[in-house]
């Protein structure tokens, strides 16, 4: 692409996101920039999740005015259920401050338990965008929003006794099956509709370039093609099958040489970076866990594609049993009791552009 631009000499740093993105909008016809107006961090908070979250359960967030947040940028709200009945506390801690870990997670300052007396939980999603006026967000930070509140669903809903079995504390692949099947809903046309709106005009994503997930009912029937060209871009087959076991320098020099990685750009995160892979057993093995949940995800949502409406009261009920059981049942006869079927893998392989 600099070659074809009249740029001759080796290409700098200060060069590299320029024509990387010149070489996105060539293949993907995308212009990233042009996506983010549309999504602002205070229409996405509670709005958009809250939004979203129908599809679990009927429950209601509202300004906590007398509860203290940790902090002026941390936003805190009460949760209450369709009777009115109050469920927990969910703190939203969205923005970049001196001292604060990096990243995005969710975490709880109390566990829901019943063992003694009805204890109800408290429960932060973190967040590190930087803090403008407004706040824009990238197609992808968007979706973590509804990842972590995923995860903070499956600590807001638990209905345990003993805290050793409540919310998030289940296996591996049942941590992250509660956040990835939430992301689907970001995607649903009705979200993008009510909340995707340019912090300017106030307008939704244009009805000409919108589309979703499923196939969405008469009332939501808008195609998106930003959003399609978004999920496009990332929809690759994986590179490597081998077996044999990997010389990881060796890999690092191969991939640089055949991506033509320049030299000036460099590998700034190398594999041993990756914290979850490295810094522990609990994300080890090549992130399967995540993988299996990938399953667990796509399969999951295909039920509400299946019936043609992403918020079907019953299914979103019988998805609600997961994040309330805890670690308390089997987790694959929680999904069959979803489901009614053990997980298939051909909605991944879809999802993934793996198949027709």
């Amino acid at each position: 692409m600099a070659r074809a631009d009249g740029l001759n000499e080796p290409i700098a740093p200060w060069d590299w996101r320029y024509y990387a993105e010149k070489v996105r909008q060539s293949k993907y016809a995308l212009d990233e920039a042009s996506v983010k107006p549309y999504f602002v961090a205070r229409q996405h908070r509670p709005g958009g999740v809250r939004h979203g979250r129908a599809a679990v359960r009927p429950c209601a967030l509202s300004s906590a005015a007398t509860a203290q947040s940790i902090t002026r940028m941390c936003a805190t709200y009460e949760v209450r259920d369709a009777a009115d009945r109050p469920i927990g506390l969910f703190l939203h801690d969205n923005f970049a401050r001196p001292g604060k870990h990096s990243g995005a997670w969710m975490s709880s300052y109390r566990e829901q338990q019943s063992l003694d007396g009805e204890v109800l939980p408290i429960v932060v999603n973190n967040n590190n965008f930087s803090k403008g006026d407004p706040t824009l967000l990238s197609f992808d930070d968007a979706r973590t929003l509804f990842h972590e509140f995923g995860h903070g669903l499956h600590g807001l809903l638990s209905r345990v006794r003993y805290p050793s079995q409540s919310g998030t504390a289940v296996r591996r692949d049942f941590v992250e099956f509660p956040s990835q099947v939430f992301e689907h809903w970001f995607e649903v046309p009705d979200t993008l509709r009510r909340y995707a709106r340019h912090y300017q005009r106030t307008s939704p994503c244009p009805r000409r370039s919108c589309s979703g997930c499923s196939p969405p009912a008469p009332s939501t029937r808008v195609r998106d093609r930003r959003v399609r060209r978004l999920r496009d871009a990332r929809s690759r087959p994986a590179r490597r099958a081998e077996r044999s076991v990997l010389d990881i320098d060796a890999f690092e020099r191969e991939f640089a040489a055949k991506v033509g990685l320049p030299p000036e750009i460099g590998l700034r995160h190398r594999p041993a970076h990756f914290g979850h892979l490295f810094a522990g057993g609990g994300y080890a093995a090549g992130y399967y866990a995540y993988l299996w949940a990938e399953v667990l995800d796509a399969d999951g949502f295909a039920a509400f594609a299946e019936r043609g409406d992403p918020f079907a009261p019953d299914l979103a009920e019988r998805l609600a049993a997961i994040y309330s059981a805890g670690d308390t049942a089997d987790p694959m006869e929680l999904y069959r009791a979803f489901r009614g079927r053990d997980p298939e893998v051909a909605p991944l392989l879809k999802k993934r552009g793996l198949a027709a």
